[in-house]
């Protein structure tokens, strides 16, 4: 090889790998499992594993991949707890919560979750834990040494600063303390092999700008790629761009659990009803790597330890149920299923693996709210290709409406052929103008070419 091809064959890989490195960590939403709407805290290693299987066979091959657990997989003696004031950790040496070796038997000996990440990962997965802002008050009350420093829990707590609905750490300081505990905790979840980490009561209530940046800061330094997930909302609008420099994905509400209106059970939860708004705030907001999340997907069976209510089957109608996943899917939300998988039925299923309406989540572009009037609501985007678009119909009303408006009204060219209906795979023909009946809370979306 002379000089010259040498070169050209040096830049080529150099060029190959910068492009490389600038993608971003999540280019389109990710889709995924999460345990906590049909395990809270409750969840094992034997449940994680069997729903990973079952996701690894039945839902990867639509492009779900992460499977994450959700809060309390280092809470120890749970069937002796009456509140929470009783918990009990797994701490290691350096202040850190780490697995119950009873739940996680996979982690005895200093293992970790290592383990479990390798299974995922030999499934085809990826995989993530919830945790909580902050360090352990337990630490901090034995004012624990902090791995790779020379600082001491004490050091980086806050003890003014908790999370206000839950009781298990201190907020962090924004000092070199606060950044060395936040490493260490990146440095842990690296080693263990982590793909994705949700951080909690950090988004809203309230938002805490100094330990999101020390957090991202954090894994963006561990050697290992991490999605960065935050929670709870509603994030303020006017954090977006803080956000995008510094998390993959962030809540833009309260917690979305099965009710189309207003639900007693959680006072910090929201309704489907109320997403349209939210959603719609957060129009144009949404890029590659940087994606406001419209929350879990409440479908199938929610438990069998309900992470909100009483063990149950969704309370969503069907019509309930598309209209939530239309919506999630014109708006770009990431799709994480929250009902049991192991529990999963025909109508969930392909409710869930619908590769048409995945398509629109994942590789659509413009994604807006062109009309809200009398109930009615139309969303619009355009696929990748740039051939056609999509159009997304709800009915937010209680009782059936017609839908009727010439193209040009939403903004949108006459269509050179006919639409395709994404939930029923009908063709529809050719349409001179928008029109279609509308059930109550149900949806509809099309591609026209």
């Amino acid at each position: 090889m002379n000089a010259r091809t040498l070169f050209l064959s040096l830049l080529i890989s150099f060029s190959a790998s910068l492009a490389l490195a600038q993608q971003p960590l999540a280019p389109t939403p990710p889709m995924g499992w999460n345990s906590w709407d049909s395990y809270n805290e409750n969840i094992n290693e034997q449940q994680v594993r069997a729903n990973a299987e079952k996701m690894a066979k039945e839902l990867k091959p639509h492009g779900y991949q992460y499977v994450v657990i959700d809060e309390g997989w280092y809470l120890v003696d749970l069937d002796q707890r009456t509140k929470a004031e009783e918990s009990k950790f797994a701490l290691d040496a350096d202040g850190r919560f780490i697995p119950d070796a009873v739940r996680y038997p996979s982690s005895a000996n200093g293992a970790g979750l290592k383990p479990l990440a390798d299974y995922m990962h030999s499934l085809g997965l990826k995989f993530g834990v919830h945790i909580l802002r902050g360090i352990p008050r337990e630490a901090v009350a034995r004012n624990l040494p902090i791995a790779g420093s020379s600082f001491h829990a004490a050091d980086a707590a806050d003890q003014t600063d908790a999370c206000g609905w839950n009781t298990y750490n201190w907020g962090v300081k924004n000092n070199a303390a606060g950044q060395a505990y936040y490493d260490s905790l990146a440095k842990q979840f690296a080693g263990w092999g982590l793909d994705f980490l949700k951080v909690d009561c950090i988004a809203d209530h309230p938002f805490k700008a100094d330990e999101i940046r020390m957090l991202s800061t954090a894994l963006r330094k561990s050697g290992r790629d991490i999605v960065l997930s935050l929670s709870p909302g509603p994030t303020a609008v006017e954090n977006a761009d803080y956000m995008a420099r510094y998390a993959e994905m962030w809540r833009i509400s309260n917690d979305i659990w099965d009710h189309w209106g207003t639900w007693p059970h959680f006072e910090w939860s929201q309704s489907l009803l109320d997403q349209f708004t939210n959603a719609a705030n957060w129009a144009g907001r949404v890029k590659p790597g940087a994606w406001p999340d419209a929350d879990m997907l409440p479908f199938g069976y929610l438990g069998p330890h309900a992470g909100a209510g009483e063990t149950r089957q969704t309370r969503l109608t069907q019509d309930e149920q598309r209209t939530m996943m239309t919506l999630w899917a014109i708006f770009r939300s990431p799709l994480i299923m929250g009902g049991d998988l192991l529990s999963l039925d025909d109508w969930t299923r392909s409710l869930l693996t619908n590769d048409d309406v995945i398509a629109v989540d994942q590789h659509s572009t413009g994604n807006r709210p062109v009309l809200r009037e009398h109930d009615i609501v139309i969303w619009t985007a355009r696929p990748e290709s740039g051939k056609g678009y999509y159009v997304a119909a709800f009915n937010l009303g209680d009782k059936e409406q017609d839908a009727q408006y010439p193209w040009r009204e939403l903004g949108l060219p006459a269509p050179a052929s006919g639409a395709t209906d994404l939930w029923e795979h009908k063709a529809l023909g050719t349409m001179p103008e928008l029109h279609v009946t509308v059930k109550p809370h149900a949806s509809v979306l099309w591609k026209v070419e």
